[in-house]
């Protein structure tokens, strides 16, 4: 019904769910270790991406016996890692459209002008046009050989 990044909880509820006090939910939020989203009236909505945070923030402090500045570090170190993912998602499917189109074969046709064709095949006979070609044609070595 919800997604994990939907404000639908009120502090109360955040808290019981991650079996904290609310008062320790504002601290967390003051010292900026968990933010939730505000309500137009500037109340605190709590997302289950949220609460799931704040369980981690919970585990690093009472399991692992690590101090709120700590976790605060340790919870940027993992946003900022984070992105770095996304980022090298996206360079991967840029890389994936210039490798195929780095697979083209490039021939000169009739009119002398240079088409693509696929690998295999000849340039298909066609008529020269009247006007001469207007294609433009980059070419960058490959360097990864």
């Amino acid at each position: 019904m919800f997604d994990d990044d939907s404000a639908v909880f009120v502090i109360s509820v955040a808290a019981e769910l991650a079996g904290m006090h609310p008062q320790t939910l504002r601290q967390y939020d003051r010292l900026g270790l968990v933010s939730p989203s505000r309500a137009p009236g500037r109340g605190r909505r709590y997302s289950a991406r949220d609460v799931a945070q704040l369980r981690e923030v919970q585990r690093l402090s009472q399991e692992d016996g690590v101090n709120l500045a700590g976790i605060k570090r340790i919870l940027e170190l993992e946003n900022h890692v984070a992105a770095l993912g996304h980022r090298v998602d996206e360079l991967e499917a840029e890389l994936d459209v210039v490798r195929q189109q780095a697979r083209r074969i490039f021939a000169a046709g009739m009119a002398g002008d240079i088409v693509a064709t696929p690998r295999g095949q000849r340039p298909s006979a066609q008529r020269p046009p009247s006007q001469g070609s207007t294609a433009l044609v980059v070419w960058r070595p490959d360097r990864s050989r």
